[in-house]
């Protein structure tokens, strides 16, 4: 069986990870490090056993967690499917089970907006939730306010995120706190809707109603 450990342990990965945050950061991308795999891997498997999936699955969750940004070596856009089929080599090469594979890659495929991704699975749910919710100032590279993108100024506006499940009253909340000096609350709304639409069709997927909270104020 292979585990979480084993694939932070394959060197393709390790080698593959770290080039494709270094790209991303040569054209001013946030950042899409290793924390936020470890952060991203972490809350998908969280949110699957609060909800009381099984232990594998959770785990399943954790590694397309901990995989869903290496196709960024590729490409930033797109970088679900490349990073689909990156998983498929080098989890074909650790001989993991098919099936396994086929929902991780489903996961991984469909954790992009842009790309209209959508739960397909639980663990492509979990994904979701777990990486819409990675958004915080110290993931912005760039240091003058002057040259910031949109994403990066609603990113550096959050000083605080997490997500809460509560499996009896069958609700998830993305709960954020926003530096409105630097983006106001509707703003960040605005910008990261389609983010937080996902997020709820994913809640939705998992059986729950999705609860989106900015400073104390619930927009969803």
């Amino acid at each position: 069986m292979v585990t979480l450990e084993m694939v932070k342990a394959n060197q393709k990965v390790i080698d593959f990870m770290d080039m494709g945050n270094t790209f991303l950061g040569n054209i001013g991308a946030i950042e899409h490090d290793l924390h936020h795999a470890e952060l991203t891997s972490r809350l998908a498997s969280e949110i699957l056993l609060q909800l009381g999936h099984p232990a594998r699955m959770a785990e399943l969750a954790a590694i397309a967690g901990y995989l869903h940004d290496i196709g960024n070596l590729v490409n930033r856009y797109g970088h679900g499917m490349s990073g689909a089929l990156i998983a498929f080599m080098v989890l074909t090469e650790m001989e993991m089970d098919t099936e396994e594979i086929a929902i991780i890659m489903g996961a991984i495929g469909n954790h992009e907006e842009h790309a209209k991704g959508c739960a397909v699975n639980h663990v492509a749910a979990a994904l979701t939730l777990a990486d819409k919710s990675d958004v915080n100032r110290s993931r912005v590279r760039k240091q003058d306010f002057a040259v910031f993108t949109p994403r990066d100024r609603v990113n550096y506006a959050v000083t605080d995120s997490k997500v809460i499940v509560q499996p009896e009253e069958h609700i998830i909340t993305m709960q954020l706190q926003i530096d409105t000096e630097v983006c106001s609350v509707m703003e960040y709304f605005e910008i990261f809707l389609t983010k937080m639409m996902m997020c709820q069709h994913a809640a939705e997927y998992l059986g729950c109603e999705f609860k989106l909270v900015m400073n104390d104020t619930r927009l969803l």
